[in-house]
């Protein structure tokens, strides 16, 4: 999608004569996300329509979640943001995405990830007695949506729902797609990018598409993260509920987006977690 006119109109305020130096949107859903030379040197333009809330949480993200990491220069600052037109300017950061690379796979690189991760948890915590209960409806509502699930798994799916216990949750500000698409490399670095899922939930969701993508059988990779991080905040029935919820959205989401690969990626992941159900 291109910049509206009118958020073309205040990017061009922002950063007067700036070009285009790659156009790095995924064109799955309607974020454009724009390298751009300006004057002043290189940046990030993203920008989204009035019903993408993605950009509202990264924005959100920049402002609340980042000082641990904007002290080591591991995140690209938040330069400009206008809420109303859904449009962000962010310092650009050097570095090669981790994922289809050596460095997805690379010890080190999760040593760091979790280490990165444990900062931003680190930093707040508060309880919710809700969040299951909300967690547990959110997945439904995706079942009750659009999607490709076999019926019978499906029903195997409210019914381990139903069953699900829903104590207090301790929240804290997490990522929401901790992977190796999210992570550049920059001479042996990792950075963070892309803050559009950030928000309030348990530690161990941050956890939950490594453990589904490049953790599985390489528990080497697992063991790095675990010494970056301090701990292993997985405790077993949280995580078998958080593990189902992301199979679900991933497999509903997907269908809906029309990527194919994440969507059987989904339903391997909803296989996986109904052998985990007790």
């Amino acid at each position: 999608m291109p910049l509206n006119p009118e958020q073309q109109q205040l990017v061009d305020q922002w950063l007067p004569g700036a070009c285009i130096v790659a156009d790095l949107s995924w064109g799955l859903v309607d974020t454009t996300v724009l390298h751009l030379r300006w004057a002043k040197g290189e940046v990030i333009v993203k920008a989204a329509g009035p019903k993408n809330h993605h950009l509202w949480r990264e924005i959100t993200g920049h402002l609340e979640f980042t000082a641990p990491w904007l002290s080591e220069g591991r995140v690209g600052r938040l330069l400009r943001h206008n809420r109303d037109l859904n449009v962000l300017v962010l310092e650009y950061l050097p570095g090669v995405l981790a994922d289809g690379t050596s460095a997805a796979t690379d010890p080190e690189t999760h040593r760091q990830a979790g280490a990165l991760l444990a900062a931003l948890h680190r930093q707040a915590s508060r309880i919710d007695d809700q969040y299951e209960t909300q967690m547990d409806a959110r997945a439904l509502r995706w079942l009750d949506g659009d999607h490709r699930i076999d019926p019978r798994t499906e029903a195997r799916v409210r019914e381990v729902i139903a069953g699900h216990d829903r104590p207090p949750a301790v929240l804290v500000p997490t990522h929401g797609d901790w992977q190796p698409r999210n992570w550049l490399v920059d001479g042996g670095c990792v950075l963070v990018i892309d803050l559009g899922r950030a928000d309030w939930r348990p530690a161990l969701t941050d956890l939950a598409r490594l453990s589904r993508q490049q953790w599985d059988g390489r528990t080497d990779l697992e063991a790095a993260f675990l010494a970056g991080y301090g701990a292993d905040p997985r405790e077993p029935g949280a995580w078998r509920r958080t593990l189902l919820r992301e199979a679900i959205g991933t497999a509903c989401w997907a269908y809906q987006v029309g990527d194919e690969p994440f969507e059987q990626q989904g339903h391997r992941m909803l296989l996986q977690c109904l052998a985990m159900a007790p």
